[in-house]
């Protein structure tokens, strides 16, 4: 034995590195020895696929073995593991003597199956069998032929097998094992029972998931596992009962109709899971009522297989989940309730209403993948009711039903995730009697009713739902009801979006509500509503319309172009509306009338076709701190007895004025700034009044207050500033009470009072001004109490013919006075006056050159350019020297050209605003 490991040892040194030589040393073996070697063994672990396989000997004739090399690459054998077999010396002869056993030795039946199965390998030692080289390979292989089998054969055989066969063969060896887990194997055995194309992932009662195979984690064949998962299963399939029955490696059970497999799923005892596969068919059940955690999921091997798991009824409900229910699974198959043909016998008998699934008290079973669909002209295709009623329903399609789509009620719960309400009858969601479901992303649309109805004390939250082209508006909630909706769009309604009315309440936040027929919200009969940050947009008609004494809370919302006023409060409401955005609008920004009333405060209204805010017809808003800016007309408009208070807003930069008064309307404000107005600060007129106080009205492009058409307001302690034209001009017949009032820095007269007006103005402050500081013209008059005019370019009081006004205790100091100056240097008027101003003074015309009344001429130009000529005094009044800006044939001799900063200013009248 020594010789011979020497020489072996002598011939690998050439080709095999020292440590390969080490492990290749040959040893001589016995049939004896291979036997204790398997023996010891014991049962291979089927974990890991074997490298090397052993023979087992099939006669005990042998008397010797002679050791011959195997006919193997010794490189390609080291390079491979090898398995360590241990020899037990007492049992073996030794290397001198004969290799003649006993026969008491020779290989037993069990050790021959024991021979097939697969060692475990260890480490890099070769084994004594594979490095003996006494025993020739091609007798050494004859031992066991069926090691030589190609795979193909064996995956043919296993092809006919059934999964318990699969099972018992992978128990035998470790190829065995390896071959009889293959994923096409498991694939067809799992779709002829199953049919799902893609395997089912079930790690737990009522959790069902189609995974795809690279989203098993940890699983080598998902086939197999999900067939293991699913094994306690029976099945319900039409004509296909010969695939289930009569197989002794199968152990499934098949039912021929859908109540025989619940029958037996219910006697069950409680530990064994009570699991139904309904097959793709039509199933006509008699009313299923399920009180126990049956599972029942539809199975086929189309892609949309649950349209074709048909379960329906035409004598009653057709599936009704009660008490005991909890752990309850239903799950893609289609449910439908057929409403039977009218029995005449019956006709006027009471009308039982159906429905496709209905959840009683105290069930919550778990629904997904799954349409219903009823015909019943009354009731509601999904019915949950009761208290203690709690299903979670998801993936499901609730659509075509000639009623309701889910009716929830009478403290009723339940969760109801991704599901598709659509084209109902009636609505598509009611909710009532205190019911408290909870919608998440579900898709409401194109009912021919409302959206969701929410109603006798219904409440509910609904978040992130997309609810469009309903025929009545997306949402309806009355008579107390109190749903909570988040996040959701609502749109395309055919009325309006969200319609609240008869004391309905609601919390709307973070919607998007647009292009809505009507209004986007409607508020009306005492609801009371929270509509906070959404986005209201795109109406046909309004953003936000609260009528009939209705009221809520309009907060931080952001509404714009909708074709009507963006908010609209009439007949008796009351909001609050608070921190909004309002812009961009076709129409107004918040209208308020009909006796409309309101707390509008801190919002920014800007950007809209016509006024930021009307106030009409009795109407008596609160508005206050909000900015008012930018609109295409008014700022804010009182008109036909428009009321309220408008305090401490920011109005400014509107192509009209800032704020208009008219028609007997009487506003009170006061703390606003009033500013950047294209057609002046103020206008009142048309019978206007109002109580205009504290306010700072400045550089508005006219006049900073205009008092006109027998208007009567009272305007005290105001700033009215920095305007380029006059401070406060009051006409045709105009009056009011100027009282404490200071200003200043106007570019023309501080009060200019005219045609026939007779205003009061008292203790005010008249200064700076670039022009006089009060003119009264045109038959006006005035009552003058107490006034200090200072510092005023053309003098502080300048009064024109037959001026008659009462004047007490004024104090006129320090005035420029530059007209006479002026007039004292011999210059012509028009030298201060240029065309944009109207000193008062003495004007003429000149009847040689043929002027008429409509022409004035300074004095100095009258005793220069036209001295000698037949002239005539016409008045002392306001006026600019036509001489002197060239307007006639004559060129003046004291003005060497025309200077016209401006183009011809008179204080035009104000552009007036029209209601629509």
């Amino acid at each position: 034995m020594a010789d011979g490991e020497d020489d072996s040892s002598s011939n690998l040194s050439v080709s095999l590195p020292r440590q390969t030589l080490i492990r290749g040393k040959k040893r001589k073996i016995t049939l004896h020895s291979m036997v204790l070697r398997r023996r010891n063994s014991g049962q291979a672990d089927p974990a890991e696929p074997p490298t090397v396989q052993t023979s087992t000997p099939v006669s005990s004739s042998v008397s010797c073995l002679q050791a011959v090399p195997l006919q193997t690459d010794i490189t390609d054998m080291a390079a491979r593991k090898r398995y360590e077999l241990r020899r037990r010396r007492s049992l073996q002869q030794s290397e001198g003597d004969g290799c003649i056993m006993s026969s008491s030795m020779v290989a037993t039946t069990d050790e021959r199956s024991i021979g097939l199965l697969r060692k475990r390998i260890k480490g890099d030692l070769l084994t004594e069998a594979q490095s003996s080289l006494d025993l020739p390979i091609e007798r050494y292989l004859s031992d066991s032929s069926i090691d030589v089998l190609p795979d193909e054969i064996f995956m043919k055989i296993y092809s006919f097998l059934y999964e318990g066969d699969l099972l018992t063969c992978s128990a035998v060896s470790r190829r065995f094992y390896r071959l009889s887990n293959d994923l096409n194997l498991w694939k067809i055995l799992y779709q002829g029972v199953f049919e799902y194309r893609i395997p089912l992932y079930h790690p737990e009662p009522r959790k069902f998931e189609f995974r795809e195979i690279g989203r098993w984690r940890d699983v080598v064949n998902p086939w197999k596992e999900s067939f293991r998962q699913l094994r306690q299963g029976v099945h319900v399939r039409l004509g296909f009962a010969h695939i289930y029955e009569g197989h002794s490696g199968r152990k499934i059970l098949h039912f021929k109709n859908l109540n025989d497999a619940i029958e037996h799923c219910e006697q069950l005892p409680s530990e064994v899971e009570k699991l139904v596969f309904l097959h793709e068919g039509m199933y006509t059940s008699t009313q299923l009522v399920v009180d126990t955690p049956l599972q029942i999921i539809g199975a086929g091997s189309s892609r949309n297989f649950q349209d074709s798991v048909i379960v329906d009824s035409n004598n009653g409900t057709t599936i009704t989940f009660v008490e005991g229910s909890e752990y309850a699974y239903l799950g893609f198959c289609t449910v439908r309730y057929i409403e039977p043909p009218l029995d005449p016998v019956r006709v006027g008998n009471t009308q039982h209403l159906c429905s496709a699934l209905v959840v009683n008290a105290f069930a919550s079973p778990l629904i997904e993948h799954c349409s219903f669909s009823s015909t019943c002209s009354g009731g509601a295709t999904v019915c949950v009711k009761h208290e203690g009623a709690n299903p979670y329903i998801r993936n499901c399609s609730i659509c075509g039903s000639d009623n309701v789509g889910i009716y929830i009620t009478d403290n009723a719960t339940g969760t109801y995730e991704d599901c598709e309400i659509a084209r109902n009858t009636l609505a598509g969601v009611w909710v009532k009697n205190k019911a408290n479901p909870y919608f998440r992303r579900c898709h409401i649309h194109d009912g021919r009713d409302v959206g969701v109805f929410t109603f006798e004390y219904g409440m509910g939250y609904f978040e992130k739902c997309d609810i469009h082209s309903n025929r009545i508006s997306g949402i309806e909630v009355k008579n107390q009801a109190n749903p909570t909706v988040v996040r959701c769009d609502i749109h395309h309604g055919q009325t309006g979006g969200i319609y609240i009315h008869e004391k309905g309440r609601g919390q709307f936040i973070e919607n998007r509500i647009f292009s809505n027929q009507f209004a986007g919200i409607w508020i009306t009969s005492q609801s009371d509503p929270t509509v906070r940050k959404n986005e209201i947009f795109s109406g046909q008609q309004g953003g936000v319309y609260v009528f009939g004494e209705g009221r809520g809370l309009i907060e931080q919302n952001n509404i714009y172009q909708n074709n009507l006023a963006g908010i609209q409060i009439r007949t008796g409401s009351d909001p609050i509306v608070r921190l909004n955005k309002i812009h961009s609008g076709y129409h107004g920004g918040i209208y308020v009338h009909e006796k409309g009333r309101g707390l509008i405060e801190e919002n920014e209204v800007y950007g809209n076709a016509l006024a930021g805010i009307w106030v009409t017809t009795g109407s008596c808003p609160i508005l206050r701190k909000n900015r008012i800016h930018s609109g295409k007309q008014v700022g804010v408009y009182f008109y036909d007895n428009g009321h309220g208070l408008l305090e401490e807003n920011d109005i400014f930069n509107h192509l009209y004025s800032g704020v208009q008064i008219r028609t007997g309307s009487n506003p009170k404000i006061t703390r606003n700034k009033i500013w950047g107005g294209q057609n002046g600060g103020v206008l009142v007129y048309n019978c206007g009044k109002g109580v205009l106080e504290d306010n700072e009205i400045f550089d508005n492009a006219m006049a900073g207050v205009w008092i006109k058409t027998e208007s009567n307001p009272v305007l005290r302690r105001n700033k009215i500033y920095d305007g380029r034209d006059g401070g406060i001009c009051i006409f045709n017949k105009g009056r009011g009470l100027l009282e404490d009032n200071e200003i200043y820095r106007n570019a023309q007269a501080g009060v200019l009072i005219s045609t026939d007006s007779n205003p009061i103005l008292r203790r005010n402050r008249i200064y700076k001004g670039r022009a006089a500081g009060i003119e009264i013209t045109n038959g006006a008059t005035a009552t003058l109490e107490g006034n200090h005019l200072f510092q005023n370019e053309f003098g502080g009081l300048c009064l024109a013919s037959d001026v008659r006004p009462i004047m007490r205790d004024n104090l006129i100091y320090d005035n420029h006075n530059a007209v006479d100056r002026t007039i004292a240097k011999g210059y012509c008027l028009f030298k201060i006056s240029s065309c944009t101003s109207f000193p008062m003074h003495d004007f003429y015309r000149c009847i040689s050159c043929n002027t008429t009344d409509r022409n004035a001429i300074c004095v100095n130009c009258i005793k220069s350019c036209h001295k000698g000529h037949n002239v005539e005094f016409v008045r002392h009044d306001r006026f600019f020297c036509d001489c002197g800006a060239g307007s006639l044939d004559r060129q003046c001799t004291l003005q060497s050209e025309t200077r016209d900063n401006d183009t011809v200013y008179d204080s035009a009248t104000p552009t007036e605003s029209e209601t629509t």
